[in-house]
């Protein structure tokens, strides 16, 4: 048997088993559950899992594994459990009594976890995204590429049309993800929101406007300028959905069976295709280009004391795992500037925790523990994949977490001063992101990384460790 296979069944043992989940997922480091009763759950018992670095408490139990492994365990635990990834598990409910319980145990859940509504957004949020973080992922660093051969063309460090084609190859698969990405926004959310997935797939295309004739555009109902393909980006889409899947579960109610194929679909998407168009493209368009606006200014007038909250406070995010929510903010900032300029300051804060990795295995090079768990993270987290150091080791060991933060809030100031530096796409932070850096400011970002990696080491080296920490500790036999 794997060590996968063990590790999924060692979670599906602790959460209750099968009957206790409705749908499990996964994304770069953490197996994702809904859980139906959380009472049958025993937390201790999942970080006492070998294998396994965390555990975030929240609407949606999130197991942290690492990058590499959890992906491995999913697909064990779909395999066990006889469901694909994503997909709702069906339980089986042989009365009414049975049926009443289950609604008891869902409100019980729900007053115990606290769900406010603010949480629900950011669950929906994150679950709309988190399938998308793997094409990012590969589709940005693609396109990082093609960035630096472009670069490397104008600069005539190279030549020739074949380099040409490779640049063209790279820019078509990247824009495979981008350039389409509020139609895989759409059928995610209507996974999310319950709705028809294909129709949601629709609404998101509507947004793109294709057929449109540019010299006779439609006009902006509210203030009669042209509206623009694209206007609202993803927030328009996932606002649009929502009411989207309102309405078709209500026709889905009233709409004789016979015909329900037929009208439904078609009456929901009349209705929301509209309303898209001359109503929720304009809002959310004013919503989102407010909303950047915002950001701009705390980031162009707050300079490096703006850098430094947004880097020093970006780890306790990741570690409630809410740094999902800014993805949708990230992807406004590319579709009107061309580069997000947050993603870069928010990468410190991982750097932060490599500079504290570094104290710790200098500071505590006697401590077997610390170092072997140190041997997994530390590269890893370089490659900017920080969850496996935050839940393995800053998080437990208390201090080193805060000085971390103190290290990505110095880089994240050095960033914020030189300014103008901005990622063309998401993907991972740390070193994996200098291929992303838009405007050839890569040695802007580069520096910001040094000064995280230098703060994390100093305020770690100085005050992030004690003498337990320090002693001498063997490894514990299995």
């Amino acid at each position: 048997m794997s060590k996968e296979r063990d590790i999924a069944q060692d979670i599906l043992k602790e959460v209750g088993g099968r009957d206790n989940l409705d749908k499990v997922i996964h994304c770069m480091t953490r197996v994702r559950m809904n859980i139906v009763d959380y009472s049958k759950v025993d937390v201790e018992g999942l970080k006492n899992i070998k294998g396994v670095m965390g555990v975030v408490e929240d609407d949606m139990l999130q197991v942290v594994i690492g990058p590499g492994t959890v992906n491995k365990v999913a697909n064990e635990m779909s395999s066990i459990i006889g469901v694909p990834l994503g997909e709702e598990i069906k339980h089986k409910a042989s009365n009414k009594e049975q049926v009443e319980k289950e609604a008891d145990l869902f409100k019980q859940n729900i007053n115990k976890k606290n769900q406010t509504p603010f949480k629900k957004v950011l669950r929906s949020i994150a679950n709309i995204f988190v399938p998308l973080i793997p094409a990012f992922v590969g589709a940005g660093l693609i396109g990082g590429i093609a960035a630096v051969l472009s670069n490397m063309l104008a600069a005539g460090t190279i030549d020739g049309a074949s380099w040409e084609q490779f640049v063209l190859v790279f820019d078509i698969i990247k824009n495979g993800i981008f350039a389409y990405l509020v139609i895989y926004v759409g059928i995610n959310a209507a996974r999310e929101f319950g709705a028809t997935p294909g129709l949601g797939g629709v609404i998101g295309g509507t947004t793109m406007l294709n057929g449109m004739d540019p010299e006779s555009p439609i006009k902006n109902i509210f203030n009669g300028e042209p509206l623009a393909a694209g206007q609202g980006g993803v927030i328009g889409v996932i606002i649009a959905v929502w009411i989207l899947s309102i309405i078709e579960k209500k026709l889905h109610k009233i709409v004789p069976s016979a015909v329900d194929i037929i009208v439904t679909p078609t009456v929901t998407l009349f209705i929301m295709g509209l309303a898209t168009i001359f109503i929720i493209m304009p809002i959310a368009g004013f919503i989102s280009n407010g909303l950047l606006g915002i950001i701009d200014w705390v980031l162009n007038i707050g300079g490096a004391f703006s850098g430094f909250v947004l880097g020093a406070t970006f780890l306790p995010l990741v570690m409630f795992g809410l740094h999902q929510v800014l993805t949708p903010i990230h992807i406004e900032m590319i579709n009107q500037s061309g580069a997000t300029y947050l993603l870069p300051i928010l990468a410190m804060a991982g750097a932060g925790q490599v500079g504290a990795a570094f104290a710790l295995w200098f500071k505590c090079r006697k401590n077997k523990k610390i170092i072997n768990l140190l041997k997994g993270a530390l590269p890893v987290g370089i490659l900017g994949i920080g969850e496996p150091l935050i839940y393995g080791v800053t998080l437990p060991l208390g201090r080193p977490f805060i000085t971390a933060c103190i290290g990505g809030g110095i880089g994240g100031a050095v960033i914020g001063g030189i300014g103008q530096i901005g990622a063309t796409a998401i993907g991972p932070s740390g070193v994996s992101l200098i291929p992303l850096i838009s405007d050839n400011m890569y040695l802007g970002y580069i520096a910001g990384l040094l000064a995280a990696y230098l703060g994390g080491f100093v305020a770690t080296f100085l005050f992030g460790t004690n003498k337990e920490m320090t002693a001498p500790q063997e490894l514990e036999e299995d």
